[in-house]
């Protein structure tokens, strides 16, 4: 059972009644998925005590078949250690990466995160694992998103910050920094070290 039960069964309401708004060849059967989109908005203010209005336009603002967002990471290692960011947004810590952008692959996102946030040229080498956000200690999220991390050798550029990031550092396992737990957990970045201790280790996936 995922840790934020009733949030899941508000997304999947609200993925089932977007379908039905895409593919429905009726007004009846749009108007009850219409209700069904409402009631999922309803489910969700709710949960988190905020208003309507902010919940659909974060909640329901898309359309077509709606399917998981996907955040890609960067996993670069240097001296047995791990290259983090510092995000502005919460003064926390993470891998480098974020949404992915239309238009690019995995690879090519992870290329460009690390080179905007981190100012390092990689190269993508290795799929790590591919999580499903909803198994993992990350905080309640509107979304349901797939994370996929990726193992990137380094070949160029100079270590700094972004202009959404404070720093750029490696960490050591055994003294990570308070990480952004929405863009990260301990328990992700401590499976990335098996990859360094093992590098013949199986990709991992929920």
């Amino acid at each position: 059972m995922p840790a934020h039960p009733w949030l899941e069964f508000a997304k999947r309401v609200q993925a089932l009644a977007q379908a039905g708004l895409t593919y429905a060849e009726n007004s009846y059967d749009q108007e009850r998925y219409q209700e069904l989109s409402e009631i999922s908005v309803a489910i969700l203010a709710e949960l988190s005590g905020e208003e309507v209005p902010r919940i659909k336009d974060l909640f329901t603002n898309e359309i077509g078949y709606q399917t998981p967002k996907t955040d890609v990471r960067a996993v670069v290692f240097k001296d047995g250690k791990i290259l983090m960011v510092r995000e502005k947004i919460d003064n926390c810590w993470s891998l480098p990466g974020g949404w992915a952008d239309v238009g690019f692959s995995p690879g090519e996102v992870a290329v460009k995160e690390t080179r905007e946030e981190a100012g390092l040229e990689v190269k993508p080498t290795k799929i790590l694992a591919v999580l499903d956000k909803k198994c993992h200690p990350h905080p309640p999220s509107p979304y349901h998103t797939y994370k996929i991390f990726i193992l990137c050798e380094t070949i160029g550029g100079t270590l700094q910050e972004g202009s959404e990031i404070l720093a750029a550092e490696y960490f050591d396992r055994t003294e990570l920094p308070e990480l952004s737990t929405e863009r990260g957990t301990v328990s992700q970045v401590q499976l990335m070290f098996e990859f360094l201790d093992n590098p013949a280790k199986a990709t991992v996936f929920d």
